[in-house]
């Protein structure tokens, strides 16, 4: 085994860490080195958001050390932000096995350092925290979640004054403190739990307020109030808002999942608790055949991420993709506010730079301002901030599954996106049409573009490596033509240039330095290659698109665009 792995162990089996500990690591010793060795061949990363990784221990695994250490750093950071002031800091945390016992480690680290802590009394969506560190003028906050990641994950993740995740230049200068701490005898573990405080019901209480009064058309949903709604909070969080946001919107005829309803770190019916993935809304989409439901809606643990199903033109109930969600929220929002006579001549909207450029469109036609920002809610939520009292934000989104409605939190929030969604299909059910029609009427007047993701896992030791290697193959080399159509413009936001590779011309990107490429082709297709920053994975993400001049069109226009994808992974060997 090599030495500095040796000497982590080492550390780890002396004094300061509790004997269970030392039990699983001597366990580990003797029937599986190879885990150990993962266990301990690097320190779990405090990175931009936080930190995100198996449960277990070690210095690279989420347990009570490496989250007291990212905690001590954290506060060590708030406290030179904000000297001879009051801090204060909000803490949730999920359903996660463990999740309860991180957040009070958490908790009890803040209350140690003099920080006063609101610590919720039990589970709840992680866009509830964002709200209350607004509502409770909190300087931070953290949440204990791994979002959609499999049960044996857990996960922290960081949060800033204004109820956004950290940006620069806070997160690096928190990623630096907590690089300082060196030992867990520097962590301040016990002492000020006199700091804490429980927060619950009445938190909730102003949260709910706050979503119900995102309603555009409440006379709508009087008269649609019946509209057949399933739903399902794959074992997460949702359950502790959801079925109770429903009924303040309106919605009487609310089914839940029975199968998935009771929170569990285990996951027992799914393998990814992510509402992305056809298999975690499968029981859903079951029950919703059977109910003949109107709309099928479901949320990963934390409550964040929102995923629907709908009935096609042939009857059969689908999913819908994020892009696809976030085309019918935005354009709904947009139309709404004009036909309700509430839109401003501020209005803009915020999209990520991998989510549909569809977008762009519907904005362009009803002069809205329409923003690019680099993937991740943070960054949504910094450009309100900087244009706050000039623009008037009302929607954003990205193609993962995320929506946030009005500027009132700062993190992506499918509580609120499920009762919005609800209002949507209300609205086009008054009208005699489902959400899937709305979206084939859109294609119409807008074009139709279609997305699609692949996700390249590598994991292990060298599978960071194997990532690396991969995206700066296509940053050396980029290709010059793809699946018989030249590659016109590609765009580095690392570099932070843009080159059209038929005239040479290059131009500066003004987004973050961040590891993304794309290839814009001949005929518009847009293709995004991104290593994620919270999983050994790189996404690719696909956009074509095609005019669609009816309706009628749409099955031989749809199977013209799935064959243009293809042709482009098979040219790119994915």
């Amino acid at each position: 085994m090599d030495a500095a792995i040796q000497a982590k162990i080492e550390a780890w089996l002396s004094n300061g860490f509790d004997q269970s500990t030392k039990d699983e690591i001597k366990k580990l010793q003797s029937e599986n080195p190879n885990e150990l060795t993962d266990a301990f061949y690097k320190n779990l990363e405090f990175g931009t958001g936080g930190l995100r990784g198996l449960m277990g221990v070690g210095t690279n695994r989420m347990n009570k050390y490496t989250v007291g250490m990212a905690t001590q750093g954290y506060a060590n950071y708030l406290k030179q932000s904000f000297p001879g002031k009051e801090i204060k800091v909000a803490i949730a945390h999920d359903n996660r096995n463990n999740s309860r016992f991180f957040a009070e480690t958490v908790a009890n680290v803040f209350g140690a350092n003099g920080i006063k802590v609101f610590l919720f009394e039990s589970l709840r969506p992680t866009p509830e925290l964002s709200f209350a560190i607004r509502n409770l003028g909190c300087k931070g906050g953290v949440v204990c979640t791994a979002s959609h990641n499999p049960k044996e994950y857990n996960g922290y993740k960081a949060y800033w004054t204004d109820g956004g995740q950290l940006v620069p230049p806070h997160d690096k200068n928190v990623i630096r403190e907590v690089d300082k701490i060196a030992s867990v005898e520097d962590v301040k573990w016990q002492g000020g739990e006199a700091n804490i405080s429980l927060i619950g019901k009445e938190m909730d209480d102003a949260y709910i307020k706050m979503v119900k009064s995102l309603s555009v058309y409440p006379d709508v949903i009087a008269r649609q109030q019946d509209l057949k709604i399933v739903y399902t909070p794959i074992h997460g969080t949702g359950i502790k808002l959801v079925p109770e946001v429903l009924k303040q919107f309106g919605f009487t005829n609310v089914h839940i999942v029975e199968e998935q309803m009771v929170p569990d770190g285990n996951f027992p019916t799914v393998v990814y608790p992510n509402p992305e993935e056809s298999e975690a809304m499968s029981i859903g989409l079951k029950k919703a055949g059977e109910l003949d439901a109107d709309i099928l809606l479901g949320t990963d643990p934390d409550a964040d991420r929102v995923g629907i199903g709908v009935k096609d033109n042939n009857g059969n109930w689908v999913l819908m993709n994020g892009n696809q969600t976030a085309v019918l929220a935005f354009n709904y929002m947009i139309e709404a506010r004009k036909a309700k006579g509430i839109a401003r001549p501020n209005d803009m909207v915020i999209k990520t730079i991998v989510t549909t450029d569809m977008i762009h469109h519907i904005a362009r036609k009803n002069n809205v301002a329409c923003y690019d920002v680099l993937t991740g809610f943070k960054w949504i939520a910094e450009l309100i901030k900087s244009k706050e009292g000039k623009e008037h934000y009302i929607i954003g989104g990205e193609e993962s599954f995320g929506l946030m409605i009005g500027d009132q939190l700062r993190d992506k929030d499918a509580v609120s996106a499920v009762a919005f969604l609800c209002e949507m299909a209300a609205y086009e059910k008054e009208k005699g049409r489902t959400l899937f029609q709305k979206m084939i009427d859109l294609y119409v007047e807008y074009g139709f573009y279609k997305e699609h993701l692949v996700s390249i896992t590598k994991k292990g030791m060298d599978g960071q490596q194997q990532i690396a290697t991969m995206i700066q193959g296509y940053r050396d080399n980029p290709p010059t033509m793809i699946a018989g159509h030249d590659v016109m413009q590609f765009l580095d936001y690392e570099m932070q240039k843009g080159k059209n590779l038929k005239t040479g011309e290059v131009w500066d990107i003004s987004l973050p330095k961040s590891n993304v490429l794309q290839f814009i082709l001949s005929d518009e297709t847009k293709i995004s290659a991104r290593p994620s920053g919270t999983e050994p994975k790189i996404k690719f993400y696909f956009s074509v698109n095609d005019k669609l001049f009816s309706p009628a069109d749409y099955e031989k226009v749809n199977a013209k665009l799935d064959q243009k994808i293809k042709s482009v992974i098979n040219d790119l060997k994915l």
